[in-house]
């Protein structure tokens, strides 16, 4: 078979793209993602199921058996293929070199930062802005090859994190800005039949390192901000950040999905950092070393109240 048109992907985001480019650009010839048993030993964040697609749009899907496509049924697939032009949309690995020789125009993928690439190559760079405090988000459409992130790009689109963003509605942001960049992309590529890319960046090498569920855990000795933003950057359909109330044992986990910057001038002296001083409408108010935070929405076993320390 001649595959046009294929997109990569895991997410519910995966099916945003997949229906803007079905719906205003072009038909999408397949889907390549990933069989359900393979989150068993991957963590895959916002997973989502892309099977559908072919009663949705008759779109043939593809499920490797491998999220870093290096199994036999995968191997057998793209070899006996044609692929044209790959987009990559929420998939957290490495494609292998045998795959990105297997497309005439390439595979394309976004990665983006407060900068330019090469700095801020590697994992969950949206997460690891709005943890850093980051005020801007650089998005990148670039060109796949066998290294991470690297500097081949085709064009670039950039977006605010305000002080009101989570990681939620920074990914609306950057699913509008991917959208109008796969929109350049397949218009230059239906027009002229060729992809110009640029690699020549003055920027430094830097990487974010990979992030795990256990990386969310809140420090009631850091500073408000920094609580706040590790908050809001790990929010679903992230794991979210978490605590426990007076006692490390998991019957005690509180799960933070949302909070907010509380008040900086009441005298809270009197309590420890993480110290629940007052709840009002079921909502904690705790203090922090500079200040205090209200936590607004939150999952856990235990009742929490006043007097009790988020640890």
């Amino acid at each position: 078979m001649h595959y046009k048109v294929v997109v990569f992907g895991v997410k519910d985001t995966s099916e945003n793209i997949i229906d803007f480019i079905q719906k205003e650009l072009c038909p999408v010839d397949l889907v390549i993602t990933i069989a359900p048993k393979v989150t068993e030993k991957n963590q895959v964040s916002g997973f989502k199921g892309l099977s559908f697609l072919t009663d949705k749009y008759g779109i043939p899907v593809f499920e490797a058996d491998s999220y870093f496509l290096n199994d036999d049924k995968t191997r057998k697939f793209i070899s006996e293929n044609i692929f044209d032009l790959g987009i990559v949309m929420g998939w957290q690995r490495l494609i292998p070199k045998e795959v990105l020789d297997a497309f005439k125009a390439g595979i394309y993928g976004f990665h983006g930062n407060c900068g330019y690439l090469p700095f801020g190559r590697g994992r969950s760079p949206l997460n690891w802005s709005m943890i850093l405090g980051d005020t801007r988000f650089n998005l990148n459409l670039f060109r796949y090859d066998e290294h991470a992130d690297s500097p081949n790009i085709f064009a670039t689109e950039m977006f605010q994190i305000n002080e009101h963003d989570d990681i939620r509605t920074a990914q609306y942001k950057n699913m509008i800005c991917s959208k109008n960049l796969i929109r350049k992309l397949v218009k230059t590529y239906m027009e002229k039949g060729t992809i110009e890319i640029h690699t020549d960046s003055k920027d430094f090498d830097s990487w974010y390192n990979k992030r795990t569920a256990a990386d969310g855990k809140i420090d009631f000795h850091e500073r408000t901000r920094n609580i706040y933003n590790l908050i809001r950057g790990v929010a679903a359909p992230f794991p979210g950040a978490f605590c426990y109330a007076d006692t490390e044992d998991e019957d005690h986990k509180v799960t933070v999905w949302e909070a907010h910057p509380f008040d900086e001038m009441i005298d809270f002296s009197a309590y420890a950092p993480g110290e629940i001083v007052d709840m009002f409408d079921g909502k904690p108010i705790v203090r922090t070393v500079d200040g205090s935070m209200r936590i607004d929405r939150f999952d856990s076993k235990v009742e929490l109240s006043t007097g009790m320390v988020l640890k």
